[in-house]
C-alpha cells in the first residue's frame, strides 16, 4: 500500500515569489484532522523544511493558521528570482517536495 503523503490530506499544496529573494509554500489542508498533522512540530518543523529545500534552518519561517486549517512556511530562494540560474521565475513547482512528504499513519 502506498504511503499517505501530504498531498492526500489537501485540499491545496500550492509555492508561489515572495518577492525576489523568497519563496511561500501554502498548505490548505482540507479538514480539521489534515491540519492537526500538518501543523505537528514533530512532522512538518523549520528543520524539515531545511532538509527538503537545502536551506538553512534558521532561515525558515513556518506559521501555523489553525482557524483556515492552514501551514505557510517561507524561505529565501536558492537563486534570485529572474537570475540567469533561476528554473522556476514563479516558483511554481517548489512545492512539490512538500507534498510529497510522508506522514505518519
Amino acid at each position: 500500500m502506498a504511503e499517505t503523503t501530504l498531498a492526500d490530506l489537501a485540499h491545496e499544496i500550492r509555492s508561489k515569489n515572495a518577492g525576489p529573494f523568497w519563496v511561500t509554500l501554502e498548505l490548505f489542508m482540507r479538514d480539521e484532522d489534515g491540519y492537526r498533522i500538518a501543523a505537528d512540530p514533530d512532522l512538518l518543523n523549520e528543520r524539515t523544511i531545511a532538509e527538503l529545500y537545502h536551506v538553512e534552518e534558521s532561515a525558515v519561517a513556518l506559521y501555523r493558521i489553525p482557524s483556515l486549517n492552514v501551514v505557510k512556511i517561507s524561505f529565501p530562494r536558492p537563486v534570485t528570482q529572474g537570475s540567469l540560474k533561476d528554473r522556476d521565475i514563479h516558483a511554481g513547482q517548489h512545492h512539490v517536495p512538500l507534498a510529497l512528504l510522508p506522514v505518519p499513519n
